[in-house]
């Protein structure tokens, strides 16, 4: 039997480091370093596992990723970073390797890779291909808008959804990030090459975990007019062969009453793209899990391509 990766998750009781724990259960391939509860703030207790390890994880805020990455001496520790610290750092691979073969190629040959952020996943794969094959200008006015699952806000937010008593606005979709400040946007810019971040409207809602994104488009502001069959068919051969990017039939959302739920994807670690509207207007949309593809399960596709096995082990596909 060939030697167990040793795998640590700095950050191992937020949202995705649990979620990331919970998807290595089963699988004999791996051998995980545990923290004692009282030591998880340590900072030689973690410096220490870091470098027994041979992938960690960290699943913290932007701070404590830095400083986590500072203590590695270890020169052969592979880090997956899950927070926003690194997405737009040189020599670090970014996590979305169906992007192109150099993005593959970077995240299995890397020691620094760090996962994208939920929106910007779903943003990045309708937006990259359109600016890689020419069809939309980098200098275009991109806008966007995603429905979100409260999972990925946090502790504090999934107990105050979850709490017996809660304001009434809960109940209710909320649009926020309204000074256009978002923290994803620096990485939708850099990774699509944008000239400009894209206007950008995140909506929080009232059910669990699940994620769409949309951009919508103008067709004769692209390079040339596009019907939405020709722009189909470009996603469907840019994502031909990928496991976890699922280009849908035209009209598949005619399917589902003509509509896009929010948590259409929730517990399933692809991602869907859809193409709809007219020859004047498409939109281009993404479905997936924010807490799948979004989080834990890319994290998990970016461990299994360092280790050469099947991107989807140990996955929901």
């Amino acid at each position: 039997m060939s030697k167990k990766m040793k795998i640590f998750i700095d950050g191992s009781e937020g949202t995705t480091g649990l979620r990331i724990y919970e998807r290595f259960q089963g699988r004999d391939d791996i051998e995980l370093l545990k923290i004692d509860s009282e030591l998880r703030k340590d900072i030689n207790e973690r410096k220490r596992l870091i470098n027994e390890s041979d992938v960690t994880f960290l699943c913290l805020p932007d701070a404590a990723s830095k400083e986590s990455v500072s203590l590695v001496e270890n020169e052969n520790v592979v880090i997956i970073d899950a927070s926003t610290a690194h997405r737009t750092e040189a020599g670090w691979a970014y996590g979305l390797p169906e992007l192109s073969k150099g993005h593959r190629e970077s995240i299995k040959n890397g020691k620094r890779i760090a996962v994208p952020g939920c929106y910007a996943t779903g943003f990045i794969s309708l937006v990259y291909p359109m600016v890689a094959q020419g069809i939309m200008p980098s200098d275009y006015p991109v806008s966007a808008f995603g429905l979100s699952g409260y999972s990925g806000a946090g502790k504090k937010v999934i107990a105050a959804y979850e709490a017996k008593e809660r304001p009434v606005d809960f109940d209710a979709p909320r649009e926020y990030a309204l000074t256009q400040s978002h923290k994803h946007l620096k990485e939708m810019k850099a990774i699509t090459g944008l000239v400009k971040e894209p206007l950008f409207s995140p909506i929080i809602c009232d059910y669990y975990s699940g994620m769409v994104m949309s951009v919508p488009v103008y067709t004769d502001m692209l390079q040339k007019a596009k019907t939405p069959e020709e722009i189909h068919k470009m996603f469907s051969e840019f994502y031909a062969g990928e496991k976890f990017v699922k280009v849908m039939p035209l009209e598949a959302e005619a399917g589902e009453g003509n509509m896009l739920a929010g948590n259409g994807c929730s517990g399933w670690d692809g991602l869907k793209i859809f193409i709809t509207g007219n020859e004047d207007r498409v939109v281009l949309s993404s479905q997936f899990d924010n807490l799948g593809k979004g989080a834990s399960g890319a994290a998990i596709q970016c461990l299994n391509i360092v280790m050469g096995c099947e991107e989807e082990k140990g996955l929901q596909l």
